[in-house]
């Protein structure tokens, strides 16, 4: 019996800058004494330095990641008449980037690990499919090796939706590095995150970056001529200045994620739930640490009762979402996707939670068990 209740809260934000906020704040006091705020030094810093974690030849900077995703596709002239797969679990970003870039999302189902299925995803190809964005959801890699050969194959973009996993690896490769594009968010809730808004796209093609370069600042090649029509998507130096300082603590931030993780699958094994394991070809960074329980509902609400505060990641699929009406998908198109959003829990997962936090979310999940 749970002999006394703590309060797990599913995030705290604050806990992360508690050891860092006097550097932070030294660092946004040097920009606002420069007065440097847009595409300045401490940007074109953050901007080298991410490229090299994500080991790609370019990096830079959007307001974020949803733009990262829709400057993509306009580098890569996707737009009216072409169909863009991804996965219909996501957050809905992955798709309305493309509805936006004038596209048509075309949905694939995706496996137990929640990415992207390689056969589906193949069997969804057309003569309009221009590219596929693979989501490396949860934080997990997708199956990127056997995407990418099926992109090669059919002639198509691969773009990577890396919102939810900077730092994972793939073979001991990063993602963000395997796809013309890599897109990462730097949104608050994100294991980098700025405090605001933010976005990366990441490439190794020095003619897409340097047309993005341009592409989000108005086109403008310089102060006064501007090359095309573009939109105004820039990451603030300020930002940058505040992800410089978190960077340095991204790899402890990781492995401490990646521990917790290994406290719930050790505590949970062997109770009647599906638990995320890495393969031997990933690094996963668990963005999110997502729990498959046929009772997820009464679960979750016995939780909640104990103090424990967890969430739903995404309780309504993409292609059920009355925005996606027009795209004419039905109940049962995508079985795995739709079975997944009745049985999913994400369980608080964030670098400051406490070993006696975890082991009571566990101990919680134990007790519900016995009972039921």
């Amino acid at each position: 019996m749970i002999s006394q209740k703590i309060q797990v809260p599913y995030l705290n934000l604050g806990l992360q800058h508690k050891n860092i906020k006097g550097e932070i704040l030294r660092s946004i006091e040097t920009i606002l004494d420069s007065g440097q705020f847009i595409l300045g030094e401490e940007t074109q810093k953050f901007e080298a330095r991410f490229a090299a974690l994500a080991g790609t030849s370019y990096a830079l900077g959007v307001a974020n990641g949803t733009d990262a995703l829709f400057l993509s596709l306009l580098a890569l002239n996707i737009g009216k008449g072409d169909e863009v797969i991804t996965a219909p679990n996501s957050f809905l970003a992955s798709a309305s980037s493309v509805v936006l870039a004038g596209a048509t999302p075309v949905f694939a189902d995706v496996r137990a690990d929640f990415n992207l299925d390689p056969e589906k995803t193949e069997k969804a190809i057309t003569a309009k499919t221009k590219a596929i964005i693979v989501v490396h959801l949860t934080g997990r890699p997708a199956p990127i090796d056997e995407l990418k050969a099926i992109a090669l194959k059919h002639n198509l973009h691969l773009i990577e939706d890396c919102a939810q996993a900077i730092g994972a690896l793939y073979n001991g490769k990063p993602v963000g590095s395997f796809g013309t594009t890599g897109c990462f968010s730097l949104h608050p809730l994100k294991n980098l995150a700025a405090c605001g808004d933010g976005g990366v796209i990441t490439t190794n093609d020095e003619k897409i970056y340097k047309h993005l370069l341009l592409a989000r600042n108005h086109g403008l090649k310089n102060r006064d001529e501007c090359s095309f029509w573009s939109y105004n998507s820039r990451l603030d130096n300020i930002q940058a200045a505040i992800l410089n300082v978190k960077l340095k603590e991204l790899e402890k931030w990781t492995a401490r994620r990646r521990e917790i993780a290994g406290m719930y699958q050790s505590r949970l094994k062997g109770l009647d739930l599906i638990l995320p394991v890495d393969s031997e070809k990933e690094k996963a960074v668990y963005h999110t640490f997502i729990i498959q329980s046929k009772k997820r509902d009464a679960l979750q609400k016995f939780l909640s009762e104990q103090g424990v505060d967890t969430k739903v990641h995404y309780p309504i699929a993409i292609h059920q979402q009355e925005a996606a009406r027009e795209l004419g998908y039905r109940k049962g198109d995508f079985p795995v996707t739709e079975r997944q959003t009745e049985t999913i829990l994400s369980l608080p997962i964030f670098p400051e939670l406490t070993n006696e936090q975890v082991n009571y979310v566990a101990d919680c999940i134990h007790e519900f068990y016995s009972l039921s």
